[in-house]
């Protein structure tokens, strides 16, 4: 299993143990939101892992803001992404956070 896999399903797995959490009158609306910003959320977070590897610069770069700076360029990438149609999850989680509002309500 890869990392992205690994992560993903982490990722999934607390998803489903909110489950008792999820609200059962979040609208349609708000539910493609959340599942939006999960999605966000994930793609940082595999960027952030991505990057990880990539050498800074010797005189001038590395330290501490440098992985700050990173982290907030990584996140504005991920908004993008997820903006330009995104990768899938947030299909999957808002197909979910459906699944168990209606279990919820029965």
């Amino acid at each position: 299993m890869s990392s992205a896999d690994a992560i993903l399903a982490q990722s999934m797995v607390a998803l489903s143990r909110a489950a008792p959490t999820v609200p059962a009158d979040l609208g349609p609306d708000k539910a493609r939101q959340t599942a939006g910003e999960f999605e966000q959320f994930f793609l940082s977070q595999m960027l952030d892992y991505m990057f990880s590897g990539v050498p800074t610069d010797g005189a001038f770069g590395g330290g501490h803001a440098e992985g700050i700076y990173r982290s907030l360029l990584n996140t504005e990438y991920a908004k993008v992404i997820s903006q330009g149609g995104g990768i899938g999850i947030a299909d999957a989680v808002y197909r979910e956070i459906l699944m168990l509002q209606e279990s919820a309500s029965q």
